[in-house]
């Protein structure tokens, strides 16, 4: 009786850390869904884009099932403390103010801001004084306009970067800050004809990474570990060369 009631327990057991570790292996991600090419809403009503890409890949790497989950930028630190999902892959800067709410994994890829606006319209960085300058709010480029520029510009903040774009392709923004990929992207899109960049970029360190809530150390050891095998066995590069002609990394 003894036995059958010993080995009756290691069979809860074994189970119960089975029941734990199919647990640990699904990981919801929260990203926004507006925020092309890294994350947007396809025709089809999917999340698609380079953010969903690494994740789907980092996943893979890990041998987890992963769940995307959108939530609008202004809430997205919010919903990730709110255990909504239990990462963030959507583009967001490693910054010491975030720092506060929330751990990032090492970066997976780099960035810095550019101005762009109308071509032909002879913008000059130094010349920006008085004109509408737009940002989507709660980004670094926002908070750049709003720390540096906004004694000498009129300032106007988006929910979303492509509200920002409908507002400078309308002729109501003069120029848009952001950052320069996802300028690159709109740029190179229908709606981006007949703008350019204007300035140099700027913020160059400017390193992209993977919130998770604080203390959660194990699921941010096991990012920075998927992130560098993508890295090492040519992944990363493949799903880099389906979005840009250069590397991000």
């Amino acid at each position: 009786m003894k036995r059958l009631i010993a080995a009756l327990a290691a069979v809860t057991v074994a189970a119960g850390l089975t029941v734990a570790a199919q647990a640990a292996d699904k990981i919801r991600i929260g990203t926004e869904g507006a925020y092309p090419p890294f994350n947007q809403i396809d025709k089809d009503g999917k999340v698609v884009g380079f953010d969903i890409d690494i994740a789907n890949a980092l996943c893979a790497q890990m041998k987890a099932e992963c769940t995307i989950v959108t939530q609008d930028w202004d809430g997205i630190i919010p919903g990730l403390l709110a255990r909504k999902y239990d990462a963030i892959i959507a583009s967001m800067s490693i910054t010491d103010e975030r720092k506060k709410a929330v751990d990032f994994t090492e970066r997976y890829y780099s960035n810095s801001l550019r101005y762009i606006g109308k071509k032909g319209a002879g913008l000059t960085v130094e010349g920006l004084k008085g004109k509408a300058v737009g940002a989507q709010r709660g980004t670094i480029a926002a908070l750049y306009l709003q720390d540096k520029m906004a004694s000498t510009v009129s300032v106007k903040l988006y929910d979303t970067q492509e509200n920002a774009y409908l507002d400078l392709a309308s002729g109501r923004l003069d120029a848009v800050l952001g950052d320069m990929l996802v300028n690159y992207e709109w740029l190179n899109s229908d709606a981006g004809q007949g703008f350019d960049f204007f300035g140099d970029a700027f913020n160059r360190n400017d390193e992209i990474g993977i919130a998770v809530r604080k203390g959660e150390d194990d699921l941010r050891m096991k990012f920075n570990a998927a992130i560098k095998a993508i890295v090492a066995d040519g992944t990363y590069a493949k799903i880099n060369a389906k979005y840009f002609p250069f590397s991000i990394y």
